[in-house]
C-alpha cells in the first residue's frame, strides 16, 4: 500500500526523527499538514481542534522563518493528548499535568497510554447507585417549602422525572437556589441563568454532533469527552465573568 505524504513533507507512518526524503522530519509543519497526519488515527480532527488544544496550552508551536509552526515533538504531543481523550476520557487539565510533569523530568511522555484494547480491560466495578429523592425528601433535604419548589418548577429551574423523583442534578440545583434565595435572589431572577445554560448546552451538542455520528465507535466516545471539556470551560468562563469587578472586562 503506498504511503501518504501530507503537505508538510512528513509521511504519516514516519516516527519523529526519521527522514522521508520530502522534508525535515522535525518540521516545521503547517497546521494543515498536522491535521492530515493526525487524521489517519483521529478522523474527526480539524484545524479548529488543533487550535483549541494550542489555546489550552497543550501544545506550544513556534513560528519558523518558512511559516510552518509545528515540530515533530508537537505532533507527538498532540497524538498523546488525543489518545488520552479518546481511550480514557480524561479532562484536558489532567492531560496537561501529566505531559508537563514528563517534560519537567526531561523524559518523553511514555507513560501516556496508547490505544486501549477493549478485550484486555479489567472488569469495571459496578456503578454507584444514583441517589434520587421524592418530593417530600427533597423539600426536607434543602429546607424549602412546597410553594417554593412549585415556583422553581414553574420558572423551569428544575423538574421531576416521570415517576415524580428528583435526581442528583435537581438536588444540587435546589440547594443552590435555596442558598441564592438567602441573598434575595428569587426564581424569577434565576430564569435567565437557566435559559443561558440551556443555550450553551445546545451549542455544545451542535458542536459535537458530527463526532457522535461518526462510524467509528471509539471516535463517537470522544464526543462525550469533548462535551464535558466544553461544559467545564463554559462554567469557568461564566465564573470569570461573574467574578470580574466592574471595569475589569474592558482592561
Amino acid at each position: 500500500m503506498p504511503h501518504h505524504t501530507p503537505p508538510g513533507g512528513v509521511r504519516e507512518d514516519t516516527a519523529p526523527g526519521e527522514s522521508t526524503g520530502h522534508g525535515p522530519a522535525d518540521g516545521p509543519w503547517s497546521i494543515g499538514a498536522v491535521v492530515e497526519t493526525l487524521r489517519e488515527e483521529f478522523p474527526e480532527v480539524t484545524a479548529s481542534t488543533v487550535r483549541f488544544l494550542e489555546a489550552e496550552g497543550l501544545v506550544e508551536p513556534v513560528r519558523s522563518a518558512t511559516g510552518g509552526r509545528f515540530r515533530a515533538e508537537d505532533v507527538t504531543r498532540l497524538r498523546h493528548v488525543l489518545r488520552m481523550q479518546r481511550d480514557h476520557c480524561l479532562p484536558l487539565a489532567a492531560i496537561r499535568r501529566h505531559l508537563d510533569a514528563a517534560r519537567e523530568d526531561g523524559t518523553p511522555p511514555t507513560g501516556v497510554p496508547g490505544p486501549v484494547r477493549r478485550t484486555e480491560e479489567p472488569e469495571a466495578p459496578p456503578p454507584a447507585p444514583v441517589v434520587r429523592m421524592g418530593r417530600g425528601q427533597l423539600l426536607r433535604a434543602v429546607g424549602a417549602q412546597e410553594s417554593e419548589l412549585a415556583e422553581w418548577e414553574e420558572y423551569g429551574l428544575l423538574g421531576a422525572a416521570e415517576d415524580g423523583s428528583y435526581g442528583p442534578t435537581e438536588i444540587t440545583v435546589a440547594r443552590l437556589v435555596v442558598e441564592l434565595g438567602r441573598h434575595g435572589l428569587e426564581a424569577r431572577h434565576l430564569r435567565a441563568l437557566k435559559a443561558g445554560a440551556d443555550r450553551q448546552r445546545d451549542l455544545v451538542e451542535r458542536l459535537v454532533a458530527p463526532v457522535r455520528q461518526h462510524p467509528d465507535a471509539r471516535t463517537r466516545e470522544l464526543a462525550d469527552c469533548t462535551a464535558r471539556d466544553l461544559a467545564d470551560l463554559s462554567a469557568r468562563l461564566y465564573q470569570a465573568f461573574v467574578g470580574a469587578s466592574p471595569g475589569t472586562l474592558g482592561d
